[in-house]
C-alpha cells in the first residue's frame, strides 16, 4: 500500500482553441456541472486573439471531475492514441445514452454491447479526437 496521500487521478484534456465547445457538449451528453475560467483576466500576457479561449475549465460528474484548457499560443496540440477517458457507470440506461451522445459526431471503435467480463463496454472517439470508453458492470443488474 502506497504512503502517499493522493486521494484521486482526474483525467485533464488539452485541446487547440476548441476547449469550451468541447467541454459544453460533454456537459450536456454527461449531464455534469460546468465552470470555465477564460484567460481573460489572468496575470499571464497572452495575445487579445486568445483572450476568450479557455485557461481552465472543470466539469464535475458526481465525485468524478474531467478538465481541461486551451493550449498556449504557439503550442499545437498533437492528439496521440495511447490514451483513453474511461467512464465506469452503474446504470445501463445512463452507459448507453452517454456512450451514443458522446458518439454523435464522432467513430464507434467498438458498439456498446455486452461482453465476456460481465459487463457492458464500448470504445468511441468524439467529434474533438478524444478516445472514451464505456463500462457498466453486469452484476446485479
Amino acid at each position: 500500500m502506497s504512503s502517499h496521500s493522493t486521494t484521486s487521478v482526474d483525467v485533464y484534456l488539452t485541446f487547440d482553441g476548441n476547449c469550451r465547445e468541447a467541454m459544453s457538449f460533454y456537459r450536456d451528453v454527461l449531464q455534469g456541472e460546468l465552470e470555465i475560467m477564460p484567460f481573460e483576466g489572468a496575470p499571464m500576457e497572452v495575445p487579445d486573439s486568445h483572450k476568450d479561449k479557455v485557461m481552465h475549465a472543470t466539469l464535475k460528474l458526481g465525485n468524478a471531475v474531467l478538465m481541461a484548457s486551451d493550449s498556449m499560443p504557439g503550442q499545437p496540440v498533437e492528439r496521440g492514441n495511447g490514451y483513453s477517458v474511461s467512464l465506469s457507470l452503474q446504470e445501463q440506461d445512463l452507459a448507453e445514452q452517454f456512450f451514443n451522445g458522446l458518439a454523435e459526431g464522432g467513430t464507434v471503435v467498438m458498439p456498446y454491447q455486452k461482453t465476456f467480463w460481465g459487463a457492458n463496454f464500448g470504445v468511441l472517439t468524439d467529434k474533438f479526437g478524444v478516445s472514451w470508453m464505456v463500462n457498466c458492470d453486469l452484476e446485479g443488474q
